[in-house]
């Protein structure tokens, strides 16, 4: 059920649709090198079967699984006898650095174009000088209503698909199908396929919705490393936001996806400080609790603990006072002249300390109403922690006003 053409393509308007660069390249057979990367399924290597039909170029493919150092210098040494000639690479990500620099000379002098697939970022998977070479398209997931065009295409095409056998499917069997292969065509059809042999196996004339859950068993989640930092991204950023829905639907997907309940648990930890601080302190404490709790107990029961943990932190009052007030001092150390710390400070518990002047001087706020005494403490004129209006930080504002106006 490969496209044979661009018209048959299905999904990927945002690079295919009419009027698209990659579109109108691909029509006057211009293509230049190009790297296509996204999630298996989505028509990155369809679409490359695609160019080697409307091509004049000669199309040589290698697989970078079961490719070698030979392979590679075999095809280019095949490129150097053509005209003109593209190179497809599946699975470019699979390369190491030598063999991929392997490539770039004859991709940089124009013996060849290299058309790569790559289910990894190609900016952390590619060595910069050939992705710089290249124009990079992120394919997307296939939506539910492409998904299911191909299903029902397959379903009644003769000579490739599944038209000539007398099963027939129920709509919703292909929702569901649609709906839980993740914008993945092949495991789609994959589903269809064995759904539909299996029913005629058993003498079933319908592909059920029934059928297919037993054909599925459990969805697969797409979850490779880009997945797993845009999640975490998202479920930090949720938590920051104060939203909690966002907050369990993304720990759920990394839950379902097997991260690991432990890095979880620090990230929750980080935004407790970072996001909430010292305007809900317990956010920090209920955070490291949690930590503990799922290293003491583990999984599936740490789910728990963590839910808990990430919405008290979605829920609570916010201030980056703590990350931002220590991020201001690192900078004023880093960049200005380090300031002595005053005499009346210093250690003065050695002998010959008062000979210094060590520690004379010096007030005990103890001693003091309030507990507090004015003295000079730090670099004069310099103000890192700057308190929020929210939660707890309130007081420590009102506190500070009083104080700072006294100096």
């Amino acid at each position: 059920m490969q496209p044979r053409t661009i018209d048959e393509f299905v999904g990927q308007a945002h690079l295919l649709g009419q009027g698209k660069p990659l579109r109108e390249a691909l029509e006057r057979d211009s293509i230049v090198s190009l790297i296509l990367y996204g999630p298996p399924g989505t028509g990155k290597t369809a679409l490359a079967h695609i160019i080697a039909r409307k091509t004049k170029a000669r199309f040589l493919s290698l697989n970078a699984v079961t490719s070698g150092m030979a392979d590679i210098k075999e095809a280019l040494r095949g490129a150097k006898r053509e005209d003109r000639a593209l190179l497809f690479i599946d699975e470019i990500h699979r390369f190491n650095k030598l063999q991929q620099d392997a490539l770039l000379p004859d991709v940089e002098n124009g013996t060849v174009t290299l058309i790569g697939a790559s289910t990894q970022n190609p900016f952390f998977s590619i060595i910069p000088a050939l992705s710089s070479r290249s124009l990079i398209f992120q394919f997307l997931p296939l939506e539910e209503r492409e998904v299911r065009a191909i299903l029902e295409q397959a379903l009644t095409d003769r000579d490739r698909g599944l038209g000539g056998t007398e099963i027939a499917a129920d709509p919703e069997a292909l929702d569901f199908i649609a709906a839980s292969c993740e914008g993945d065509a092949r495991r789609a059809l994959n589903a269809l396929e064995l759904g539909v042999m299996i029913a005629g196996n058993s003498g079933r004339a319908r592909y059920d919705k029934g059928l297919v859950r037993e054909v599925l068993q459990k969805k697969a989640l797409y979850y490779n490393e880009d997945e797993h930092f845009n999640t975490i991204s998202a479920f930090i950023k949720s938590m920051r936001g104060g939203d909690p829905d966002a907050v369990l639907y993304w720990l759920a997907k990394m839950i379902e996806a097997g991260d690991d309940p432990l890095y979880i648990a620090r990230r929750i930890v980080i935004c407790a400080a970072e996001d909430v601080g010292n305007a809900e302190p317990e956010a920090l404490q209920l955070a490291v609790a949690a930590l503990h709790a799922v290293e003491a107990v583990g999984m599936p029961e740490g789910r728990i603990p963590l839910a808990q943990a990430a919405l008290f932190v979605a829920m609570a009052p916010k201030s980056n006072a703590s990350y931002t007030g220590i991020e201001s001092a690192l900078s004023d150390i880093r960049s200005e002249r380090t300031s002595p710390v005053p005499s009346h400070l210093r250690s003065a518990g050695y002998k010959g300390a008062a000979r210094l002047g060590a520690g004379i001087g010096y007030q005990y706020p103890h001693d003091f109403p309030g507990q507090h005494v004015d003295q000079q403490y730090g670099p004069r004129g310099r103000t890192f922690f700057c308190p929020s209006e929210e939660g707890y930080e309130k007081k420590y504002r009102q506190r500070l006003r009083e104080r700072r106006s006294r100096e």
